[in-house]
């Protein structure tokens, strides 16, 4: 098996796979899987992503066993250093010379296959020495990119025009884009430790490589483009400031749209850019036909489930947001906790009777989910802790309701970006806050909780009015959250978050200053609150926006 034939048959294997040909594709990668890097590379990837998508142990304990499979296959194409070479840089004039092309593949399919055995070592098990290593993976994979990206740089011209070059080039790309486009996302103190081990991020830099690797005509093109979709429909939503651009989303997934019309992960971002537009109705046909187009890939129905929750929810059809948060309760094991708190917090907005036709009893779900609580590389999950915490309300002999659960959920989830989008669904959240606002007012005998339930509803409240244009009044909101800071007792979260969201008010109204004054208050002067980290990810890309300054220190 050859570099080019091996690359023309990953090819192949690629395009069943992306046809919802899993099974098939695995069964064409796995007799080469010991001997050719790139099948083994092929491979060991498709298992991997079937173990981070199932969360089932045996199923991580399995990609890791045949990632282990896949980095010795490919140290044997690597070059074999003699001592005084190992002591020199790998990367010369000289040596880039020396190294054939199966070489220089090796280096590049070594790295990828290290940095996703870096991700499974954190979710494997919870102790701190797996939590080391695989960071000390991470960076020999940063190190090996960096290094194939020399190798590209130093490649004499005569090589620079076959396809395994081309090939070459792409994982390039892809690596450096992803390594420098994540790296960028990192809050400024976290960064600066990396970049003492020698990390360095640049988001310009990394999406101009994702692009040009998108664009280009290597096996990776298409691994480019996932990233940068990921990126514009999740990353920037969960840790930016919800500004995506879906345009360029649009047309990285159109071309393939054409070529694999039934493939359920092209599918499946299609729905998802759908939802971000603020079209749901569509965003629930097509996610529709992502689930009937493959019944092998279950976990990506959980996907779709989890976003046909929200698309109701947005709605207000709570009985359909429902049937999937109950869907994903019985079906997916990736976060059993917050599955069931979404799922009480969905009941919990239904009226009565219809609560009652479903048959559930929402006080004995709110508290299951503290049972139902795991650990990623020793951490607890934010959201996890965030639902636990809440939940507690309903542990004690007389629970204490939560109000409006499932909008502060979708706030935690930067939900009000996408519903703000659709008018007509924005005031029809503002109508059901207001309602519960005057609830709160009219409360005769007021709980523990009662300060704490009018600043949330106040924040709600602001966010629906500033999507709505309505930004005085908005404003208004965020000033009675901050305002009662004293009076709050459990939910501390409160006051930072809505320093941040007056902050982005401010930059719509144009007061850069002002806005630039409430977001670093957030940053400075609060700490140990719930979601912090969630919220220092969205400080630090909302500052490098205000302030205009690249993502981070170039490498």
């Amino acid at each position: 098996m050859d570099l080019k034939c091996a690359l023309e048959e990953c090819t192949m294997a690629l395009n069943l796979f992306l046809n919802n040909k899993f099974s098939e594709a695995l069964d064409l990668l796995r007799p080469w899987a010991k001997g050719s890097m790139y099948h083994a590379l092929g491979y060991s990837s498709i298992i991997v992503m079937q173990a981070c998508m199932t969360f089932e142990h045996q199923d991580i304990q399995m990609g890791i066993s045949t990632m282990k499979d896949a980095l010795h296959t490919c140290q044997r194409f690597r070059k074999r250093n003699t001592v005084v070479e190992s002591l020199s840089s790998l990367v010369s004039k000289q040596s880039v010379e020396q190294l054939s092309e199966e070489e220089m593949h090796a280096e590049l399919c070594y790295a990828e296959c290290l940095l996703q055995k870096a991700a499974l070592t954190f979710v494997q098990d919870e102790n701190m020495i797996n939590f080391i290593k695989g960071g000390l993976k991470i960076r020999t994979s940063y190190q090996m990119y960096k290094e194939c990206q020399q190798i590209l740089q130093m490649m004499p011209g005569n090589k620079k025009n076959s396809e395994t070059y081309h090939q070459f080039e792409g994982g390039v790309k892809l690596g450096i884009g992803a390594f420098n486009l994540m790296l960028s996302l990192l809050p400024g103190r976290v960064l600066r430790l990396l970049e003492f081990i020698g990390f360095s991020g640049n988001r310009e830099l990394g999406l101009s490589h994702l692009r040009e690797g998108a664009y280009g005509s290597s096996l990776r093109a298409i691994l480019c483009i996932l990233t940068l979709l990921l990126y514009h429909t999740y990353v920037c939503l969960i840790l930016g400031t919800g500004e995506s651009n879906l345009q360029e989303a649009e047309a990285l997934i159109e071309p393939y749209l054409k070529k694999f019309p039934n493939g359920s992960i092209i599918l499946f971002y299609s729905a998802r850019i759908n939802i971000l537009k603020g079209e749901f109705e569509k965003a629930q046909v097509i996610f529709q036909e992502c689930i009937d187009a493959q019944k092998e890939w279950k976990q990506i129905h959980h996907l779709c489930y989890w976003e046909l929750m929200w698309c109701n929810s947005f709605q207000q059809d709570w009985l359909q947001a429902y049937h999937y948060a109950d869907l994903l309760c019985k079906e997916s094991r990736w976060s059993k906790a917050i599955y069931m708190y979404q799922k009480a917090a969905i009941l919990s907005m239904l009226p009565e009777d219809s609560l009652k036709m479903t048959g559930e009893n929402v006080v004995s779900l709110f508290r299951q989910v503290e049972g139902l609580k795991q650990k990623i590389a020793g951490k607890s999950i934010p959201t996890e802790k965030f639902a636990i915490r809440k939940s507690r309300r309903y542990s004690a002999p007389n629970p204490v309701k939560l109000v409006l659960p499932a909008l502060e959920m979708m706030y935690v989830w930067n939900g009000f970006t996408i519903v703000g989008k659709r008018p007509d669904f924005t005031e029809g959240l503002l109508v059901l806050i207001e309602k519960e606002e005057t609830a709160l007012q009219n409360e005769n005998n007021p709980t523990e909780y009662h300060s704490d339930d009018q600043c949330l509803v106040q924040l709600l409240k602001g966010l629906c009015l500033k999507h709505l244009g309505r930004l005085l009044q908005a404003e208004l909101c965020f000033n009675q959250v901050i305002q009662s800071e004293k009076r709050i007792k459990y939910d501390h979260y409160l006051v930072p978050f809505t320093l941040y969201e007056l902050g982005l008010l401010h930059k719509q109204q144009g007061d850069v200053d002002k806005a630039i004054k409430c977001i670093e208050t957030a940053k400075i002067n609060y700490k140990d609150y719930s979601m912090e980290s969630r919220l220092h990810f969205r400080i630090h890309a909302a500052l490098n926006t205000l302030k205009g300054s690249p993502a981070s220190t170039p490498p």
